[in-house]
């Protein structure tokens, strides 16, 4: 089962469409959140719980998400390599391009495939690495540190 979730406040139509044009007859399970899309061989919820989300996640063979950080960091915690798709300015999804700013830090670091052209999302799906080892919950890494600073940073502005 493929599991997509593009969160809670922004719609993310562009995802959406690229999802209804994957070839294949795998289940896709899409929170679709504030989107007009629903693929059209999915199970479309608007929104999910924590628990159910986590249930998904926990369920899903492959996660694609926005490149939210609470989004990213839940699947992370789970053992999951997310499929990370960042909205984009020159798509009038986001006002700037952090979540691609915060993608392309991840995926140096090798904790999330990034797909910043839709497509690339088949192949990122037939990715024999979206499993991972459970990320520490406890004590600091530089990866950390420099989540905080950046977190800080954007925050600030």
């Amino acid at each position: 089962m493929i599991l997509v979730t593009i969160g809670t406040s922004e719609p993310f139509d562009r995802l959406l469409e690229a999802i209804d044009q994957l070839p294949g007859d795998e289940e896709l399970i899409v929170q679709h959140g504030t989107s007009r899309v629903r693929p059209s061989r999915a199970a479309c919820l608007d929104f999910l719980t924590f628990s159910e989300l986590l249930e998904q996640i926990r369920s899903a063979r492959a996660v694609v998400t926005h490149a939210g950080v609470g989004s990213v960091l839940t699947v992370l915690r789970e053992g999951k390599r997310p499929i990370v798709v960042p909205r984009q300015r020159r798509f009038g999804e986001a006002i700037d391009d952090h979540q691609l700013a915060f993608g392309r830090r991840l995926a140096d670091s090798g904790l999330v495939i990034l797909v910043d052209d839709l497509r690339l999302l088949g192949d990122a799906l037939n990715s024999s690495s979206l499993e991972l080892a459970p990320v520490a919950t406890n004590g600091a890494t530089k990866l950390s540190e420099e989540l905080r600073a950046y977190l800080s940073v954007q925050i600030a502005q």
